[in-house]
């Protein structure tokens, strides 16, 4: 299946898209920080950056094929991932939390429309069934920007939006016809825990707002025979130590009010990083209970579409096995 996008760059919609999201980097108010900085400006006298310390040129930190995915996203070839410096929100807990805070300055390297093209379609080429854009909410302009040079030489597989879920309206109705799967991960419930870990009060309300429009453009999840998605909503949950309450809004949250079919990754992999070790709510992984209760929740709210992990597989593919 070839990435809807194709369809809007051959009608000359994507130009259109190209020019719209890039009129929302000055004053920008591209995700719902609305920092307000101009972000157009290469001149390095008057460019600015807001919280994401991202200005008119993505940072990208590093990319390739990645078999830690959601099975129906790896399949045999890996997942094209291409992880963007810098993020919107900056969970002080992160996982990957030298590139989204860049503590040591290592930003990675400012890429060209061009060259971020390039990426993606050696990606394909190494035989990626996607391209996996990870932490993409901030530089959603320059991936479009990309795009035309990509399509024009030859690229066809589907594309991801790997975010956090901290994504506006505004800027994903840009994206409808573009991104082929969405996969957010929808990570507090609570606003004073979004406040407190990432200083983003208002999150739970514009992640509800956003999971709801990603639906709308693209549906449920459909896995075609070969077990590889191919369009739809993948969310990701990651259980927080102590937080099973918040767990069960969520997914309760995702059943009643986006998708009783929506697949879902409950994941379970959390562990204490970044600064996470300030907070003693946070500086523990979680126990198995506590997964094995967000099990039973989202089989009590009826979801029963939740992510199988393939461990032999995955050591299979890192020549563990």
């Amino acid at each position: 299946m070839k990435g809807s996008y194709i369809i809007l760059y051959e009608q000359g919609e994507l130009q259109k898209r190209i020019t719209q999201a890039q009129a929302l980097l000055s004053p920008c108010r591209l995700c719902p920080r609305q920092c307000g900085v101009n972000r157009q400006s290469t001149d390095s006298k008057t460019a600015q950056k807001g919280l994401c310390r991202t200005g008119a040129k993505a940072m990208v930190a590093s990319y390739g094929p990645h078999f830690g995915e959601e099975s129906p996203l790896v399949g045999s070839g890996g997942s094209g991932t291409i992880f963007f410096s810098h993020c919107n929100l900056l969970c002080l807990f992160c996982q990957n939390y030298g590139i989204s805070h860049c503590p040591d300055q290592e930003e990675g390297v400012e890429t060209s429309p061009e060259n971020l093209a390039r990426i993606m379609l050696s990606l394909q080429e190494q035989g990626c069934h996607n391209i996996n854009f990870v932490t993409p909410s901030h530089v959603i302009p320059q991936i479009l920007e990309a795009l035309p040079f990509a399509v024009a030489n030859g690229l066809h597989v589907p594309l991801i939006y790997n975010s956090s879920g901290y994504d506006s309206v505004e800027s994903l109705r840009l994206l409808e016809g573009v991104i082929d799967i969405y996969m957010p991960d929808f990570k507090f419930w609570n606003p004073v825990k979004a406040k407190q870990y990432a200083q983003a009060y208002d999150y739970p309300e514009k992640a509800r707002q956003a999971f709801k429009e990603m639906f709308r453009q693209v549906g449920d999840l459909l896995i075609n025979t070969d077990g590889l998605a191919q369009k739809g909503l993948l969310i990701r949950h990651l259980i927080m130590p102590g937080c099973l309450d918040e767990t069960e809004k969520i997914l309760r949250f995702i059943a009643q009010e986006v998708s009783l079919n929506s697949y879902v990754n409950i994941m379970d992999q959390y562990r204490p990083c970044g600064k996470a070790g300030q907070f003693k709510d946070l500086n523990r992984p979680i126990t198995a209970e506590e997964y094995q209760q967000a099990l039973s929740m989202a089989n009590n709210v009826g979801l029963s579409r939740l992510d199988q992990k393939d461990f032999s597989f995955l050591l299979q593919k890192l020549g563990i096995v």
